[in-house]
């Protein structure tokens, strides 16, 4: 907590149902946020057994500064990912960060599994496991309503879920989070789902008052005016990340029917443009950030024979455009809307589900699979059946649907298929094929995320001749970079705002003196965790293979060769093998 030399974690066994709490004082030189999460899994995770098994822990945290500054809003979760079985971390947005802060936690550790389905209440000096076996079955929403209705009292309240994807164990299967946040990627949902937990409720009022106000409101204000009265974060605001869907299609980098493609014919359809104008009823913002990037579209969609329609609100942001929209063929915002919201309300990962699905449409035209397999015809395009096919995974309705669950690396090993799944690392892509920085920065990152260092956005810089070094070297000093923000867990829609100078000011204005260098020091440290975590796991970059697709679909910088990817990828060993050898 600010203003105290230890970081406070909460110990929760669901076996047992008991709780500890602990106050860590050698945490504190990891900052908050990702660096004592990585920290915590280092020490609770158990590398011997299946990511699923009930001694595994998952793990959340806020960040040094979190709720008390602008855009500093987001929880990081970690556990070992069911999908890549190796290190997994994810964030979202929401009201959790601001609950946690408040109820006086800086990170909570979940171990053990509840003899039935169960969720927790989490208060300032209370934590109480409540029966949800009535909640078994249900989709985040409606547990949040319930929870809502259930749970009355004063306070910060977040509400943190799973959907039947999450209860039968899918390797992609995501956390919902205050409805319309999420924890999105690596899997968490299946470890919730493995724990028989269905929901996490957090409820703080604790009163934290600010000693120096005077110099925290000068440092609020420095960077509140930056991020609401400057373009700083405009684009985010206006017409959010779907904003990217023109410019990419237009530059050749858009992902397009399982990566046949990189241009969509149908891109003006589905742009941030169309969406903004068709679908888009308002805008919402994560508690503590004056940006408003959520953007929520009105669905109308005929639910019974004749005039009968129910209106539904669905966020949509660039990736799930991306994924069950040009990935997938899909042509309308109505459409896309209306798969947004069977991923939503089943509890997938949404890019992960949409790349699976153009995997498994492609396997199902050059007959690898079979049309019994599938239970009905898969097809570019057709709407209708990907919505019933993201049903019957979220179901388990047969074998194939159970395989198609656990991700594309798995299916396409199992059934065939494997030059054309789109995963990293057993990752699925997200919708960057925009050159080397995309591909490798995803393969060497260290949760196989695009937004591990950038990589993508690296690709779009407008260098004239690739230059191999200068691309590593980007990569490497980006991630180790992000180590120290997601410290803090700053929105990574803000990271020009919050430079080293501001955030040196953010942490020295709470009592809490940092120097650069200091900085950098707690950013490589938080690295080296990561990596010694993926060593324990069995992760070895050196074994990273790509499917072929990546090579034969020209990118926005040209064709992708193999050698120089692998050529890439060894430049980034080298330099990770030089940090953990560095005396700490």
């Amino acid at each position: 907590m600010i203003y105290e030399k230890y970081i406070r974690v909460l110990h929760i066994d669901l076996t047992a149902k008991k709780v500890r709490i602990e106050h860590r004082e050698d945490l504190y030189g990891y900052l908050g946020g990702v660096g004592i999460a990585s920290k915590l899994l280092e020490e609770n995770m158990h590398p011997e057994l299946d990511p699923l098994d009930e001694k595994q822990p998952v793990i959340f945290a806020i960040g040094a500064a979190s709720t008390i500054f602008p855009v500093i809003t987001k929880t990081v979760a970690t556990f070992i990912s069911p999908l890549t079985g190796e290190y997994g971390e994810s964030y979202a947005g929401g009201r959790m960060a601001m609950s946690l802060f408040y109820a006086g936690y800086d990170a909570v550790v979940i171990t053990g599994k509840s003899d039935k389905p169960v969720y927790i209440s989490i208060k300032k000096n209370n934590v109480e496991f409540k029966d949800a076996r009535a909640m078994w079955g249900l989709d985040p929403n409606e547990v949040e309503r319930i929870l809502r209705e259930r749970e009355k009292g004063h306070g910060k309240r977040s509400i943190v879920s799973i959907g039947p994807a999450g209860e039968n164990l899918s390797s992609f299967a995501c956390v919902c989070v205050d409805i319309f946040r999420h924890f999105g990627r690596l899997g968490l949902g299946a470890c919730f789902g493995s724990k028989n937990l269905k929901a996490v409720l957090t409820i703080g009022d604790k009163d934290i008052p600010i000693k120096d106000f005077k110099n925290y409101f000068s440092v609020y204000q420095e960077i509140y005016k930056e991020c609401s009265e400057t373009t700083a974060m405009t684009k985010y605001h206006d017409l959010g990340t779907p904003v990217n869907i023109e410019p990419l299609n237009a530059a050749g980098a858009l992902p397009t029917r399982n990566l046949q493609q990189t241009s969509f014919e149908n891109s003006e359809d589905i742009s941030g443009e169309t969406f903004a104008d068709k679908n888009l009823v308002r805008k919402m913002s994560c508690t503590g950030c004056p940006v408003g990037c959520i953007h929520i579209g009105q669905l109308r969609r005929q639910f019974d024979k004749g005039h009968e329609y129910e209106s539904l609100t669905v966020a949509y942001d660039y990736e799930l455009i991306f994924s069950l929209g040009t990935f997938l063929g899909v042509k309308t915002s109505e459409e896309v809307l209306n798969l947004i919201d069977h991923v939503e309300k089943t509890g997938f990962d949404a890019m992960s589900m949409g790349v699976v699905l153009g995997w498994a449409t492609e396997a199902l035209t050059k007959g690898i699979i079979t049309e019994e397999q599938t239970m009905l015809p898969l097809a570019f395009g057709d709407s209708e059946n990907y919505a019933k096919a993201i049903e019957y995974t979220a179901k388990g309705a047969n074998e194939f649907y159970r395989d198609l669950g656990k991700g594309s690396a798995y299916v396409s090993a199992k059934y065939g298929g494997s030059d054309f799944a789109l995963e990293i690392s057993k990752n699925e892509m997200a919708g960057y094929h925009t050159g080397y920085g995309a591909l490798v920065g995803a393969a060497v990152g260290t949760r196989h995320s695009h937004l591990c260092n950038g990589g993508y956005s690296i690709d779009q810089s407008g260098d004239s001749e690739f230059d191999g070094d200068k691309l590593v070297d980007k990569l490497y000093k980006e991630e180790v970079e992000r180590c120290m923000l997601n410290s803090l867990i700053i929105c990574l829609f803000a990271r020009k705002v919050y430079n080293r100078e501001k955030v040196l000011k953010v942490l020295n204005s709470i009592g809490r003196e940092t120097t650069d260098d200091e900085l950098t020091a707690i950013a490589e440290r938080i690295y080296r965790t990561k990596l010694r975590i993926k060593k324990a796991l069995g992760y070895n970059q050196k074994d990273i293979k790509f499917p072929k697709r990546f090579f034969e679909t020209v990118s926005m910088n040209g064709k992708l060769k193999p050698e120089i990817a692998q050529e890439l990828i060894n430049k980034i060993i080298s330099k990770n093998e030089e940090l953990m050898n560095k005396e700490v």
